[in-house]
């Protein structure tokens, strides 16, 4: 039975065949994207549990890819490379990706860095494994995964730490002070405006034009209200 789904971005068509058969054949199911511009959205669609990207992609390199995805989720990323030197690896690393497999790919080879990255995956969701849900609204710590509706909601990473703190706090006033100690470690200021235009962004995407699920508490803070999330 397959525990687990592989997006699999990749243009050589023999070569994806060759992954998607061997992979198919353990615990993986393998979804193929065959274009870097399609990447994106077909992520946000499939939500698999881990990425496998080449770099050299039509339509949208292979490292604005994975900077991309990176920039809302943090899900497990291995990077196909097929340069013998340091570069794709260093530069990988700088975009967000967790591991890597030199081409030609050694079917074998691969299949042990994906259990074994699934392996450390599962040992830090475990670690802080937590589910938030607030009506139609669903934080899931493990994957930083956000559900509206049933949907799946991105946010970048600002946003999502926002909402998370926010969230954690649930019917309690957070001051612009705390808000920014709990998200960088600083102290408000008076001038950074920051927390209040992510605040804005916030509400455009939970449809909060009345400010009722995100309040504001003239001279105190922002308060997230629990029962207003349907």
């Amino acid at each position: 039975m397959s525990m687990y789904r592989v997006m699999l971005v990749e243009d050589d068509a023999r070569l994806a065949e060759l992954v998607t058969e061997y992979l198919s054949g353990y615990e993986f199911t393998v979804d193929l994207v065959s274009r870097g511009d399609q990447a994106l959205e077909r992520f946000r669609a499939l939500t698999p549990d881990v990425v496998v990207l080449d770099l050299m992609l039509p339509g949208l390199d292979g490292m604005v890819v994975c900077r991309q995805i990176r920039e809302t989720s943090e899900v497990p990323i291995l990077i196909l490379t097929a340069r013998e030197d340091s570069y794709d690896e260093v530069s990988g690393l700088e975009q967000g990706a967790d591991d890597f497999v030199n081409k030609p790919v050694q079917p074998r080879v691969l299949l042990a860095r994906l259990r074994a990255l699934m392996r450390r995956t599962a040992q830090a969701k475990g670690s802080d494994a937590r589910v938030l849900q607030f009506g139609a609204l669903r934080i899931v710590t493990t994957d930083r995964s956000v559900m509206w509706r049933g949907e799946p909601c991105v946010l970048s990473n600002t946003e999502y730490k926002l909402l998370l703190v926010l969230a954690e706090a649930a019917g309690r006033v957070l001051s612009r002070d705390a808000l920014l100690k709990k998200m960088r470690g600083i102290e408000f200021d008076g001038l950074d405006r920051s927390i209040d235009n992510c605040i804005s962004k916030l509400r455009r995407k939970f449809e909060d034009a009345e400010s009722e699920k995100i309040k504001t508490v003239w001279g105190e803070g922002y308060l997230f209200s629990p029962s207003a999330w349907n």
